[in-house]
């Protein structure tokens, strides 16, 4: 490898871990993040590594290096925001102003009318949460492979009930996706 120190955000590859970036640098090692491991692992800066894209390191040690924690906490931001995030997402237009009438068979009790514009919102939370639950169950650290599938699986069939409700939406890709026997 080149005696130059390398800068955040270098890439390069390692004979055992692969291609990896590095996200903190030290006097005398690397961390590295290799996406075949999933992982940070911190390299030795006399290892040969491969080059594959030089980010010059900074002059001196002192100057204000970006660390593995600063960029974790970045994306812990930003990830935070994101699953937040409410999207705007269009009614078909026929529904506008529209309403829903739940008439019990006895017509002694009242029907209930809901505005189909505050049941589509309801709807549409319940999708975006559904999604958070996802994200959630596919990020986390104590479920197994197996468990995250199982997991999965009540949910998608949950879309698959929700697939009713699919003729509310404007647009297709908004809509629930249930299990199809394409696969």
């Amino acid at each position: 490898m080149e005696t130059t120190t390398l800068g955040i955000g270098s890439r390069v590859e390692h004979p055992h871990f692969g291609r990896g970036v590095i996200v903190e640098s030290t006097s005398e090692t690397y961390t590295i993040w290799f996406k075949s491991q999933n992982a940070t692992k911190s390299i030795n800066k006399d290892y040969d590594l491969r080059v594959i894209a030089a980010i010059e390191g900074a002059a001196s040690e002192g100057s204000s290096n970006i660390t593995l924690a600063d960029i974790e906490q970045a994306l812990d931001n930003i990830l935070e925001r994101r699953l937040h995030e409410m999207q705007i997402v269009p009614m078909a237009n026929k529904w506008n102003n529209g309403t829903m009438i739940l008439k019990p068979s006895d017509n002694s009790l009242q029907p209930k009318e809901v505005p189909i514009e505050t049941f589509f919102h309801k709807i549409v939370m319940v999708r975006d949460r559904l999604r958070l639950i996802e994200q959630k169950i596919n990020s986390h650290k104590g479920l197994t492979d197996e468990d995250k599938i199982d997991l999965q699986q009540y949910i998608t069939a949950i879309y698959g009930s929700l697939t009713t409700f699919n003729v509310l939406f404007r647009e297709t890709h908004h809509q629930f996706k249930g299990m199809s026997g394409k696969e």
